[in-house]
């Protein structure tokens, strides 16, 4: 299985093959701490040619966004689902009666996307591990890699982002993504990587706004470019 895991690097992303073998070859930890830098974040993201990276964090925190500016490989975002049904029905119909549809078609979505063995960015919430184990299983069985990425910002931040967006979540389901995001980020914070998962990355807002590519090479790193 290609274990790829995480680490940082300042310089460019080597081109010869023997480049390449030497920086496969380094150990990384498997945990990347990227929050409270008082240099510039990496502006590159790199993982191996088939790995699946999961996107994770309080709703608002900005993993939607992240997604659309960084990620050219395929990428499947259950607020793009969302949107497409909300396109469609009457805009004051509650979120709440359709749910059960945007979930049902966001996992079809993403059951396309696992057969297909290429890279691969999800977004997921947090709150239905079961998710990740899914994801894990996926990658092991196409010789890939999980990993984590986690958005570590502050709870206001996160409801600013959700009124900015026009969507907000209610209290009862903000306080359950408070409670699972607060239980990873004390995890990984730890140095524990969640189960299936190669590396883990946490990010910042800032770290965050740093990213501009999240992108799958053959040599497979997280690397960071300026």
């Amino acid at each position: 299985m290609n274990r790829t895991m995480a680490h940082a690097t300042r310089i460019p992303a080597p081109r010869s093959p023997a480049a390449r073998e030497r920086v496969a070859a380094r150990p990384a930890p498997p945990v990347l701490d990227l929050r409270d830098r008082a240099a510039p974040g990496p502006d590159a993201l790199r993982f191996g040619p088939r790995d699946i990276v999961v996107l994770t964090g309080l709703p608002g925190s900005g993993k939607s966004t992240l997604m659309r500016r960084a990620v050219t490989a395929r990428r499947v975002d259950s607020q793009d689902t969302r949107a497409r049904f909300a396109a469609r029905l009457p805009r004051l119909l509650p979120y709440a009666l359709y749910r059960p549809l945007v979930r049902a078609a966001h996992y079809r979505a993403l059951r396309r996307a696992l057969r297909a063995g290429a890279a691969l960015v999800v977004h997921d919430c947090g709150t239905q591990p079961w998710v990740r184990a899914w994801l894990a299983r996926a990658a092991s069985r196409s010789g890939a890699t999980l990993h984590l990425l986690l958005l570590d910002v502050p709870e206001e931040t996160a409801r600013a982002g959700q009124r900015e967006r026009g969507r907000t979540v209610s209290r009862r389901a903000f306080g359950r993504h408070r409670r699972t995001t607060a239980r990873l980020l004390d995890a990984v914070g730890r140095g524990e990587v969640p189960a299936g998962c190669g590396s883990a990355v946490l990010l910042d807002r800032a770290a965050a706004d740093a990213v501009q590519r999240i992108v799958f090479t053959e040599y497979g790193s997280v690397t960071g470019t300026r």
